[in-house]
Parts: C-alpha cells; sequence; structure tokens
C-alpha cells in the first residue's frame, strides 16, 4: 500500500534577526582579522532573513543584552536549565502556527482519524511535552500512537516521513501527523570562534507539521535510503553542554559530501528505476553545502533554486529546514514529476529519499 505526503504546514516565529546578529557578532571576535572575515562570508552566505523567539534589543541596550527581554546578557548567558524552560513555553506556540498553515491547505477536519503522531526535534526537550499539547489544544485524539525522534540533528525530517510510511503501509487506514520543531536560538554561545561564529549565523527557528496518509494525493513516499559518510564522525557533532547545546560544524562537511554523495547517489537512482528526476530537495545546511550537492551530482542551478530560495528566506532551521522545501514544491503541483529529498546530519549521516507526485 503507497503512503503519501499529504500536505505540509510551516511556521516561523515573529522576529527576523538576520540582520542584528550580523551587526552583534563581531562583538565576539577577538582580532580585525576576524572581523573582516566574518564580513566576507556574511556577503556569500545567501542568507537574508532568519527568524526567532527571542526579540533583538535596540542596539544602544548591547552592553547589558542582546535581547529585548534579557535572555542573553553579557557575561550572564542562561544555562541549560533555563534554556529547556523557554523551549518548552516556546515550542507549542510555533508548533500552533505550523497546525494553522496546514489546517489552510487540508481544512479544518484536519486531524479527524488521526491515529499517530511523530516529532522531530534535537534543540529542546520537555515532558509533558508536544505531544501533550496537540491532544489539549487541537483536538487530537488521546489514544493517538506517539513516537519522538529526538537529537538526530537537520536529516530528522526525512526518518520522520520515513517512520510514518512504515506505519500506513503496514495499516493503510492509519493517518500520521510528523512535526518538525525546532529553536535553534535557543542554544546561542558567548565569546565564540570566529567558525562557531560563523555556524551561528547559519541557524534559525521554525516548526513544520506533515500529514501522511494512503489518501493519493501530494508526494508518494517510494523509497529511503541512509548512509553514515566515511572518516566523518567528528565533522557535525551536537551535545548538551552546560550552558545550552553545542554543535560543531567542520569546514569539511562540504568536502565529505562532494567526494562521498556520489556513491550513496547510485542506489537512490536505482530506486527511482532510472526515471529523470525532476525535483532536488536538498537540506539548505549552508551555502557551501548545496554548492557541493550540486557539484557531486552535476545539477543545474534550476535544480537547486528551492533549496536557496529557503535558505535565503529562512536560513537552517535544522530539521524543519526540508520540509520548507518541499512545502514550496508542493504549493507547485504538476503531476508525475519524480522527486529526490537529500538531508545530512551528525556524523556525516545522510538521509535520503525517493518520492513523486500523484497523478490528478
Amino acid at each position: 500500500m503507497p503512503a503519501y505526503l499529504n500536505a505540509i504546514g510551516t511556521a516561523v516565529p515573529a522576529h527576523d534577526v538576520h540582520a542584528p546578529y550580523l551587526e552583534i557578532a563581531p562583538y565576539f571576535l577577538t582580532s580585525e582579522t576576524d572581523r573582516k572575515s566574518f564580513a566576507k562570508m556574511a556577503r556569500r552566505a545567501g542568507i537574508t532573513h532568519r527568524y526567532s523567539t527571542l526579540e533583538p534589543a535596540d542596539p544602544s541596550r548591547w552592553t547589558d543584552r542582546y535581547d529585548a527581554e534579557g535572555f542573553y546578557r553579557p557575561g550572564a548567558f542562561p544555562s541549560t536549565g533555563a534554556r529547556m524552560k523557554r523551549y518548552s513555553h516556546e515550542a507549542p506556540a510555533l508548533v500552533d502556527g505550523a497546525i494553522a498553515d496546514l489546517a489552510g491547505q487540508a481544512g479544518p477536519d484536519w486531524a479527524e482519524g488521526l491515529t499517530h503522531l511523530v516529532i522531530c526535534t534535537c534543540t529542546g526537550f520537555s515532558a509533558p511535552g508536544i505531544d501533550h499539547h496537540m491532544v489539549n489544544a487541537h483536538g487530537v485524539p488521546s489514544t493517538v500512537e506517539r513516537t519522538l525522534i529526538g537529537f538526530m540533528g537537520c536529516n530528522a525530517a526525512i526518518n520522520g516521513y520515513k517512520t510514518a510510511r512504515h506505519i500506513v503501509t503496514a495499516d493503510p487506514t492509519a493517518k500520521v501527523l510528523v512535526l518538525n520543531v525546532e529553536l535553534c536560538g535557543l542554544h546561542f554561545q558567548e565569546n565564540a570562534p570566529l567558525q562557531t561564529a560563523l555556524m551561528f549565523m547559519l541557524f534559525a527557528d521554525g516548526a513544520a507539521a506533515a500529514l501522511v496518509s494512503a489518501e493519493p494525493t501530494g508526494f508518494e513516499l517510494e523509497a529511503f535510503r541512509s548512509d553514515m559518510l566515511p572518516d566523518s564522525e567528528g565533522h557535525i557533532t551536537w551535545d548538551i553542554g552546560d550552558n545550552g547545546f553545542d554543535m560543531w560544524l567542520s569546514g569539511r562537511v562540504p568536502r565529505t559530501i562532494f567526494k562521498n554523495l556520489p556513491g550513496h547517489f547510485e542506489t537512490l537512482a536505482a530506486d527511482a528505476g532510472g526515471r529523470d528526476i525532476d525535483l532536488w530537495a536538498i537540506h539548505p545546511g549552508g551555502r557551501t553545502i548545496i554548492d557541493a550537492v550540486e557539484a557531486a551530482l552535476d545539477l543545474s542551478a534550476e535544480d537547486v533554486a528551492y533549496s536557496r530560495g529557503v535558505l535565503n528566506d529562512f536560513g537552517n532551521m535544522s530539521s524543519a529546514t526540508l520540509p520548507f522545501v518541499l512545502s514550496r514544491m508542493l504549493a507547485e503541483p504538476r503531476s508525475g514529476r519524480t522527486g529526490v529529498a537529500i538531508g545530512f546530519g551528525p556524523g556525516v549521516s545522510v538521509e535520503s529519499m525517493v518520492f513523486s507526485e500523484a497523478e490528478g
């Protein structure tokens, strides 16, 4: 029994923080050389907007706070516990926005018959959590079967859709809601070195809500592949520290992707059965990530335009980002096209899928 990605709703917070961050970040850099390097890389990042649940402070207040509420104060950044408390407050509201967008596409009765809930996140954890919020605030049945996919990083959306597909193929009456919610802005670090300051320039907050069922509308989820690229274990790491979650994104990641992705794609192309690939949903992990995929698979600028557009408009929202790309594709239906989605996570791990547009 085929499984279909029927609809995707998306949401971001109200506060655009990209331009303010470009002004604040140089304060953390200790040398003029680093500040010049940061400015150069910022111009080349391919990002215009990133959104956060935290409102930037007026520049006149930067001596005592970086956001309007004082969550981030010079010399007194919050503990991991304080960040998780903030996550438990902000994440449900962000999910509400994605659900409202989903309801606009799937109708007000979108939750009718819902049997399973899959939640993907790597930027915060609390219990009772978003699953309880969905039952209390959105009419999701209290009997819904719940699964949490945690700490799998930027490619977790594909893991979520894969899990949903397993459920639907096992039980064609199942209807699965897949949620991706990430508050990357809660893990900003003070006095970061240049490489870390550049990494924070990529990340942002966002949420996505997707329905997967046997109803033949949207994208058919045809096949999935997982891989861990060789000699890359330390290239992307994500650890829980005393002052937030500590991420490391090595500059070697694009080269590792360029070198190893063609081999991964060979098996994925076989899953597509020799069909031409019309849609390329590449995780917008950063400009150099998209560049590496484009070069490795000999893609055109048009092929990666959806991914570059999402990167420009929202930055990297970890696991919520790829759904934004797929949402834009769903909004421009032309039946019969075949697509490939590829995401990257800690390891470097690769998750990918083949999908096709339902006829009609």
